[in-house]
């Protein structure tokens, strides 16, 4: 009798566990895609033509009488100096010199060059992608809830494992 019982459990088992491994298939109810937000930085580069100013000197320059002045207070100064001729030579001829560097003129903008000056910046686009789905399903009256990769319809049928434990 023992031996029975034992086949009896056994054969039970069996048979219970391959009912349990047939494919069971769910039908989805509702499907919403998550989405998640990104931002996208476009450059956006914009020209335009200035004005450079172009800076030169202007006026200055010595007259010939204030060279000739520097020239005859060289000449004194060197020959006063030295006492002989070539150092009143040698005088005039710097003292010409200093009086010639002596006005140069002022700088000032003498014209206007064009160039092309540009700017980059940047604008933000955001753009909503989708993540995946949630969807929501429904198998001899059960209801369960998972999220997928998959673009699911309402109304598809999907597999599931379905398992039922004992506390």
């Amino acid at each position: 009798m023992n031996k029975l019982l034992v086949t009896a459990a056994v054969l039970s088992s069996v048979i219970a566990t391959q009912a349990f491994a047939q494919d069971n298939y769910a039908t989805i109810t509702n499907v919403t895609p998550n989405y998640n937000t990104q931002v996208i930085r476009n450059p956006v580069q914009e020209c335009q033509i200035i004005d450079v100013p172009v800076y030169g000197r202007v006026g200055g320059g010595a007259s010939g009488s204030d060279v000739l002045g520097g020239m005859i207070i060289g000449g004194l100064l060197g020959k006063g100096v030295t006492g002989n001729d070539k150092g009143a030579a040698a005088g005039a001829v710097l003292g010409g010199i200093i009086s010639a560097d002596k006005n140069q003129g002022n700088q000032q903008i003498v014209g206007y060059r064009q160039e092309q000056q540009c700017n980059t910046y940047y604008t933000e686009e955001r753009v909503n992608t989708i993540k995946n789905y949630t969807i929501r399903y429904e198998w001899n009256g059960v209801v369960g809830k998972s999220f997928t990769y998959n673009r699911y319809n309402v109304g598809d049928r999907i597999p599931v494992s379905v398992s039922i434990n004992a506390k």
